[in-house]
């Protein structure tokens, strides 16, 4: 324990790092709140309108539906077992999800009831530790499993290697040994790099700033519809005496206006209409910088185009979406590795190298489905291809290609069938 830098150290680390963590789940919750610039000119009656964007959202959203964690090929270890009995579709969604959002996510790793490995996801504002640069897996972590209603610690771990340490308010509750090589909390990292090696968060600091400046725009373009749907009027030439029902005579049809006692007439003008063009013009422009940002386009912000786009042209829209989200599987998919790995460790009761993983690669779906057209282009070039290579593509590549899982035995099967064989 004495090359541990202990719980404390960790508490204090997770205190700093979740306020950030915080923050960005306000902006993709959309309960942010607008800072907003010269208050003093805002009407007393709209400085507590609140008003919501959900770019940030959208912007996290569009990569993490996306990525379809698929398992393992080459699974020596049957990781593929673990994954199927802890929910793999809530649990590499659930991670996939937070890692966007905090940069970081962590899936704990313990024993069920009947001593089989459990997998839980822990977001990054509930869980830290010290992570090894080379094999970006944890040489201690800790994570706060519960808290009440005012977000303090109830139930705490400290996670070392061949032990993790329970804590409720604040005093050792239990103590389980277990054989792993590494400590039984991995992390799930977005884009780490060896200044940040835990990561960086969907939301940067840039989209941020951006959508501010966009609901600054949606509120005053609130503030002014109110003028532009009563526009301003005046009367000129009444008398000091004259009585005048400002809310009536704007929303009246017909105003009758009788002369004074000495024969004037008053004139009745009104000032013109404000216009709206320049809110959204600029909200226009916002959106643009945003999706320069983020990889989206207009249409994905709210400004559609005028023609429908068909399936190629919507996957080159989105090139720099999608290098994000590739990025994205190869380092989700080394932590989900690594968890696997742990996980097995527990199963089997031996603390197997971590190089014996080696050959055991993580799959993903298809980022973008194809359509038919598609189907038929990839059709012909496989064709083509092994024809000059024979095998050189084969079922698993044409997986990965088109999403399609395609058993020999199937096709057997549609073979005897079309020869007639299936009908003997």
């Amino acid at each position: 324990m004495d090359n541990y830098k202990g719980i404390e150290y960790f508490r204090k680390k997770l205190a700093q790092k979740r306020r950030r963590v915080r923050t960005r789940y306000e902006y993709y919750e959309m309960k942010n709140l607008t800072h907003d610039f010269m208050t003093s000119v805002i009407p007393p009656e709209f400085k507590n309108f609140c008003v919501s964007l959900g770019w940030c959202a959208k912007a996290v959203d569009s990569i993490a539906d996306r990525l379809f964690f698929d398992g393992f090929k080459n699974d020596n270890f049957n990781l593929n077992e673990i994954y199927n009995m802890n929910n793999p579709d809530i649990l590499t969604n659930s991670a996939n999800l937070s890692a966007l959002i905090s940069s970081c996510s962590f899936i704990y790793i313990s024993l069920d009831e009947n001593g089989y490995p459990r997998l839980q996801n822990i977001d990054g504002g509930n869980a830290t530790g010290e992570i090894d640069p080379i094999t970006y897996m944890l040489k201690e972590g800790y994570a706060v499993l519960s808290r009440d209603e005012y977000h303090k610690p109830i139930l705490e771990a400290h996670f070392i290697k061949g032990y993790t340490i329970y804590y409720e308010n604040g005093r050792v509750v239990d103590s389980r040994t277990n054989n792993a090589p590494y400590p039984l909390l991995v992390p799930i990292i977005n884009r780490p790099d060896a200044v940040r090696p835990f990561g960086h968060s969907q939301i940067s600091r840039a989209c941020m700033s951006i959508t501010q400046s966009a609901l600054r725009t949606l509120k005053r373009s609130e503030i002014a519809s109110e003028f532009y749907s009563y526009p301003q009027k005046y009367l000129l030439g009444t008398e000091d005496n004259a009585e005048w029902e400002g809310k009536k005579a704007t929303l009246a049809s017909f105003l009758n206006i009788t002369e004074g006692e000495n024969g004037s007439k008053p004139t009745v003008g009104q000032f013109a209409q404000q216009s709206m063009t320049p809110f959204v013009e600029q909200m226009r422009m916002f959106a643009s910088q945003f999706g320069g940002e983020t990889g989206l386009t207009l249409d994905d912000l709210g400004f559609p185009s005028d023609n429908p786009s068909s399936a190629e042209a919507i996957k080159s829209a989105h090139e720099n979406l999608r290098l994000k989200a590739k990025k994205a599987q190869q380092t989700f998919g080394t932590g989900y590795l690594n968890a696997g790995y742990l996980a097995a460790c527990l199963r089997d009761e031996f603390p197997y190298e971590r190089a014996a993983f080696y050959l055991t690669k993580p799959m993903w779906k298809p980022l973008f489905e194809p359509d038919m057209a598609t189907f038929s282009t990839l059709g012909d070039g496989i064709i083509k291809i092994n024809q000059a290579i024979p095998g050189a593509i084969d079922k698993q590549i044409v997986k990965d290609l088109t999403g399609l899982d395609i058993q020999i035995e199937d096709v057997r099967d549609i073979d005897e069938a079309e020869a007639g064989g299936a009908f003997d």
